[in-house]
């Protein structure tokens, strides 16, 4: 017999019975039953009830084990009771005699008991992980996380991809966050840095000749932590393809994220047609790029209806260049009270309030209620109800400004309003691609125009588009939105050098410079480069949808904590005097 273990903790049934087997685990949970002693012996696969009474050779020793002891027993499989049956589980029609017993590992007091569903501080969880990780649910969370990497990869296989490898250890990368930095030895003063994305490297596999390259990639980034998102490091589907175009690199993922989301969404609805929504189109919509579409509410501009009403606050805001007044239908939602929760909700927000208007049955007909109503007079109502399709029973709700000031806050009213009338629709995955975002930006303090988004995009319209309006110049980028996530993030490149530095140009960035930072790129460029274009899904985030979890260090097996610790390794440490006179490195203490 093997020296550890005949069967798993999720192998025997019935047809055992009699059988004489080995099983090595954990001991998930002791009962005494009066003389009787139960265990439930745990392994990665499953549990196996095992037992012994005073008859057991080894019961003084078994009556000594405690929960999270690691053990071997050996014994005989006997049926359960008909009464006894536990259909819970594969094992649940038998148990096992336990005739000799070897303690492979004791376990001081626990920190945290893996047996049940109690909660713990996140700092202790994180600290003791390695006890956590024992846990049924995160067992199962990381297991899903690995099949899904495992299904990732053989979708892209299947679609003629393969698989290279990019440097983890390279120079900065142009990602918009913060790089990690690592010392050189051999040459100081300089540094390397750990990458935020495969970006460069994978456009010049595309240079290379290597016409799909796949990865599953782990990224780099200095940021500040999110429920959705890791503080240091993650790991991402990279994809990158030649001559294409962005509907191609559309048809190539959506089977791939369609199809891992139908495997492992339990059952829940899949969308299967993929809206395209400009991102100004969503903005107005949604107030984000990254919408909720299971939540049917769209919002609308009515500044017309407030333009020298009787509500002054709009009118006189509505004098003012570049503001607008956008309404949140709110279906259902007419009554006064639900009209105060959501005006609470804005003022937690930061928000003096939210304007409302709500539509009841008088009787003798219809009426609208709330102070804007009042203010801004029946007819103009009527037609406020009449644009946003409302009926009696319903609501609207409504933000003035500058867009960019409340449009975050809109879409966060947008959601709250879905989720508390019961509008979003939980058992489903719905998937929108954002498309034509602006390359550019003015910043309104200093005017300076500067990059919005992705400075790599392939401009819209190429050279000639950078010919006019910088501020009405769009790129071939575009972002996947699931249930109020970005999933997925790609673009066509800008393969050209002379757009290149053109694009830069607007943005205040000089040839020589974009050289120095971008060298390895652009020279690359200069020799034969074929149009190009990709994207990254990040995984982390696409598993943490699928586990149904709220928080992305769920479904991380080793994540770090929100001030992005790891305690239970302690880094970041500081490092020994001897390390960074190798490194010519000196620790200027903080005042």
């Amino acid at each position: 017999m093997h020296a550890y273990r005949s069967h798993t903790c999720a192998e025997l049934n019935k047809s055992n019975v009699g059988d004489n087997v080995r099983l090595s685990g954990w001991v998930h949970r002791v009962r005494d039953h009066g003389g009787l002693l139960f265990i439930d012996l745990r392994d990665h696969y499953g549990i196996t009830q095992v037992m012994a009474d005073p008859d057991s050779p080894v019961f003084a020793e078994i009556e000594k084990v405690r929960s999270e002891w690691c053990i071997r027993i050996d014994g005989n499989v006997m049926a359960r009771d008909e009464s006894l049956i536990n259909p819970k589980i594969p094992t649940g029609e038998i148990e096992v005699f336990i005739r000799d017993i070897e303690v492979l590992g004791h376990a001081d007091e626990l920190p945290l008991m893996v047996f049940g569903d109690q909660e713990y501080p996140e700092e202790t969880r994180l600290k003791y992980r390695y006890l956590d990780l024992r846990r049924e649910k995160l067992q199962n969370n990381m297991k899903l996380r690995s099949d899904v990497v495992a299904s990732m990869r053989k979708r892209m296989w299947d679609k003629g991809f393969r698989e290279f490898q990019t440097p983890i250890i390279t120079s900065s990368s142009p990602e918009g966050a913060r790089d990690f930095l690592i010392p050189s030895r051999l040459h100081p003063g300089k540094f390397y840095a750990l990458p935020q994305a495969p970006q460069q490297f994978k456009q010049l596999i595309m240079v290379s000749g290597y016409d799909k390259y796949f990865q599953i990639a782990p990224c780099f980034r200095d940021e500040d932590p999110r429920a959705d998102r890791s503080p240091t490091d993650f790991y991402q589907l990279d994809l990158e393809m030649s001559f294409v175009t962005q509907q191609d690199v559309f048809d190539t993922i959506q089977p791939v994220i369609q199809g891992v989301f139908e495997e492992f969404g339990g059952g829940r609805k899949v969308d299967t047609e993929w809206e395209q929504i400009s991102y100004r189109d969503a903005a107005l919509w949604y107030g984000t790029d990254k919408p909720d579409l299971r939540n049917p509410i769209k919002m609308q501009i009515v500044s017309e209806h407030f333009r020298g009403s009787g509500f002054a606050i709009f009118a006189k805001l509505l004098e003012q260049e570049g503001t607008e007044i956008r309404a949140i239908p709110a279906p259902k939602g007419g009554s006064r009270k639900f009209c105060d929760r959501m005006n609470a909700f804005a003022q937690k927000e930061g928000l003096p309030g939210m304007g409302y208007i709500f539509w009841r049955d008088q009787g003798n007909g219809m009426e609208a209620a709330g102070p804007l109503a009042k203010n801004i007079g029946p007819e103009r109502t009527e037609a406020i109800r009449q644009q946003l399709g409302l009926e009696v029973g319903d609501a609207a709700f409504f933000l003035a400004g500058k867009p960019k000031a409340f449009e975050a806050v809109a879409g966060r009213a947008r959601d709250e309003i879905g989720r508390e009338l019961k509008l979003t629709d939980e058992d489903r995955f719905a998937f929108a691609w954002i498309v034509d975002f602006p390359i550019y930006e003015r910043d309104e303090e200093t005017g300076k125009v500067d990059f919005e988004h992705n400075p790599f995009s392939m401009p819209q319209g190429g050279m000639e588009a950078l010919e006019g309006d910088p501020l009405e110049v769009l790129g071939y980028q575009y972002d996947l939105s699931c249930n109020g996530y970005e999933l997925v993030s790609g673009a066509i490149r800008n393969h050209k050098p002379e757009i290149m530095f053109k694009a830069f140009e607007i943005a205040g960035y000089g040839k020589d410079e974009v050289e120095k930072r971008f060298g390895g790129m652009v020279n690359a460029f200069k020799y034969g480069a074929p149009p190009h274009g990709g994207c990254a899904a990040g995984i982390d985030r696409i598993v943490m949808l699928l586990a149904d979890e709220a928080n992305i260090r769920e479904v991380i097996m080793f994540p770090m904590n929100q001030r992005a610790e790891d305690l239970m390794m302690g880094a970041p440490n500081e490092p020994m005097n001897e390390q960074l006179r190798e490194l010519h490195l000196r620790v200027i203490p903080q005042d």
